[in-house]
């Protein structure tokens, strides 16, 4: 395995000019994301957090997971004053879900590694499973490879409440029939009957969709000491609790602070990751199981958005204080728990929660606390032997495939098979018939009105005609180059899927089916650098 560089040339203007450092955004944070780190290290040690009580939960909670030995070791390293976290999240996904959920965990312990390394402290991986978000239509499936497109495979659970995904109990019978579908999918390997005996274990030993994902997560990682926490976990919400009194009390400022800096970035033509008004809460109220979002009446009340429940500031603190449990945080708030919690050296996050980070330097502010170093995550595309072999045939650019696809240069392609192109010769005969045909429509067209249109009707079926024998011509050189033609679909498939990036759409499972978990393995133990835009793994 070897990995090499490539520029993103679609990425948006927000993280293109955060990775360059431009001054017009990195205004909104508090550090720039490639600087030494010795100021953030200063600044966390001018704070407390309560370590024995974060380990205690950490530890009960990984261990209900089946956690490797290396992450124990790791919340134990946790214990150090001077101990911090490279720290990063995703909702959880079937098999991971998508590709840069995978490239997110790597991304955490690659900085992790190198941080550790340079400032001579224990810094500790720790993936953050948004197990509070209830998107379950967004989790509940994930794609593979068919022919030379992708399919969705999806779990035959409904979920007509709006549980958070850790609430939701898995369907075992229905889970079981979708495994069992998936790997009847992927060619039998030497690998195929361990992945799926793993897959298949992890499964049987949970009861939510949020335990599936941490189990799947530690038989993929657990030679790295990732350290995995649930933010719907009952015993995280009982250590939550001062925080989100001190949220309910610092309310108005933080909700006055992020629609301030949302004007700002919009005066800055930057679009904004998050719609804000000065109304909104930040948090959700738990009630018969589903989430109700909390905004603020005329009267200072918060109240549910189709009012659904009405609580003062005392009742809510009072609910934060008793029963933390039936309080949860929405995108705004998750980073300032999330920061509250952890000695977090840094926070690893993809292009869109880069977006509406930007929106949160004054939310953070008004807890008293800094923003950490918000560094983009890793970008990653894989590519194997036999794909690169068909690039290197038809004499293709990798990083032009993955910024734009094929589509145009296999139709450039097919059309240069035939010279002239068939397309030009049908484009220049029905001008000729056109021109031939014009005294006949001029005759019609004296005569009756009825005649005139019969002429014109008669044209079109002549083009048509044409059109016809165009098509059946373009059909048999699409049937002489099928092969030729099955390749590049293969390699926008692999490459360009749907019009965007890999990571995007492809699971792992392929690549662990036909490489082994050995190929997470191999991808960790390259040196990547995060200033790079993007990398080709070439397995």
């Amino acid at each position: 395995m070897w990995i090499d560089p490539i520029k993103l040339t679609k990425q948006a203007k927000l993280i293109n000019d955060y990775r360059n450092n431009k001054p017009e955004i990195m205004q909104f944070f508090d550090y720039h994301p490639f600087d030494n780190y010795q100021q953030r290290i200063q600044n966390l040690t001018e704070r407390t957090f309560n370590r024995s009580r974060l380990t205690r939960v950490l530890n009960k909670i990984n261990e209900e997971w089946g956690a490797p030995v290396s992450t124990f070791n790791n919340i134990e390293r946790l214990k150090q004053e001077n101990s911090v976290v490279v720290i990063g999240g995703q909702q959880a996904g079937l098999l991971t879900g998508p590709l840069y959920t995978i490239n997110k965990v790597i991304s955490i312990i690659q900085l992790a590694k190198q941080q550790e390394s340079e400032l001579n402290i224990p810094v500790i991986p720790v993936f953050w499973i948004a197990g509070e978000d209830h998107d379950f239509e967004e989790m509940n499936h994930i794609h593979l490879p068919a022919a030379n497109r992708l399919k969705k495979y999806k779990v035959a659970q409904q979920n007509i409440e709006k549980r958070s995904v850790s609430n939701i109990s898995l369907d075992e019978k229905l889970m079981k029939e979708w495994l069992d579908n998936l790997f009847v999918q992927l060619m039998e390997s030497e690998y195929t009957k361990d992945l799926y005996d793993t897959m298949n274990a992890c499964l049987e030993k949970s009861t939510t969709y949020t335990d599936f994902f941490a189990r799947v997560i530690f038989q993929l990682f657990d030679d790295e000491g990732v350290v995995l926490v649930d933010s719907a976990h009952p015993l995280v919400r009982e250590i939550e609790k001062e925080h989100f009194v001190h949220m309910i009390e610092a309310q108005p400022k933080i909700s006055s602070g992020v629609f301030r800096t949302s004007a700002e970035l919009k005066q800055e033509q930057y679009p904004l990751g998050l719609d804000v008004t000065l109304d909104d809460v930040n948090l959700f109220y738990h009630k018969n199981n589903e989430r109700i979002l909390l905004t603020r009446n005329e009267n200072q009340e918060w109240i549910g958005k189709q009012e659904e429940v009405t609580f003062s500031t005392e009742e809510l603190i009072g609910i934060a204080k008793d029963t933390p449990s039936l309080l949860s945080n929405n995108v705004v708030t998750r980073p300032l728990m999330q920061e509250l919690l952890f000695p977090s050296l840094a926070f690893i996050g993809g292009p869109g929660e880069i977006s509406y980070w930007a929106q949160l330097k004054s939310a953070f502010h008004a807890l008293g606390i800094t923003m950490p170093p918000v560094v983009p995550r890793l970008s990653l595309t894989y590519v194997e032997r036999n794909l690169e072999k068909r690039i290197e045939k038809y004499d293709l650019e990798i990083e032009d495939i993955v910024n734009y696809g094929l589509n145009d240069f296999k139709n450039d392609w097919l059309a240069g098979k035939v010279n002239p192109p068939v397309q030009k010769l049908a484009d220049e005969l029905k001008a000729v018939i056109d021109q031939a045909h014009k005294p006949l429509r001029d005759i019609a067209t004296e005569l009756r009105a009825d005649l005139s249109e019969l002429a014109n009707k008669n044209l079109l079926q002549i083009h048509r005609d044409v059109e016809f024998l165009e098509k059946r011509i373009v059909s048999a050189i699409k049937e002489k180059y099928a092969l030729e033609i099955s390749d590049l679909d293969q390699i926008n498939l692999a490459l360009h899927p749907e019009g965007g990036l890999q990571e995007r759409m492809w699971n792992p499972l392929p690549y662990l089916n036909k490489y082994g978990r050995g190929f997470v393995k191999e991808t960790l133990k390259q040196s990547y650098s995060f200033k790079e835009d993007h990398y080709i793994v070439y397995i």
